[in-house]
């Protein structure tokens, strides 16, 4: 099978209370926490990888998962299914970029983004 390329460029921290972990993680290590938008909060982490903090659902993994760029998400969604991960959220579109989240075979929830052409739009690494 051919290697699907794959970056981190991101992660989620899913809870059933987003703004008790927002303040811990404020508090704790002095990211700074974004406003809600959707129900998903930013996070800067002052030069490391940023991510965000919402609430999840009931029907995916809580805790922590990692958004890993790819070139093609639909390419790299079958490669993922094909080693035994699972779609729980089909890819989905946005003005800057498609997003899918899986859950690989041992159980550990991941997101697959895939950014439009604008480079401005990129998270900063």
């Amino acid at each position: 099978m051919e290697k699907i390329k794959g970056k981190v460029v991101g992660f989620e921290l899913n809870s059933q209370d987003p703004s008790k972990a927002a303040s811990f993680y404020a508090n704790v290590f002095g990211w700074k926490i974004g406003e809600p938008n959707w129900g998903y909060q930013e996070v800067k982490t002052d030069g490391g990888i940023d991510g965000g903090i919402s609430k999840g659902p009931h029907d995916f993994p809580h805790g922590a998962r990692i958004q890993i760029e790819v070139e093609d998400l639909d390419k790299a969604i079958q490669a993922a299914k094909e080693e035994g991960a699972v779609v729980v959220r089909e890819k989905m579109d946005f003005e800057s970029f498609h997003l899918a989240y899986l859950v690989d075979p041992v159980g550990v929830g991941i997101g697959l983004v895939q950014y439009s052409n604008d480079q401005k739009l990129r998270p900063k690494r």
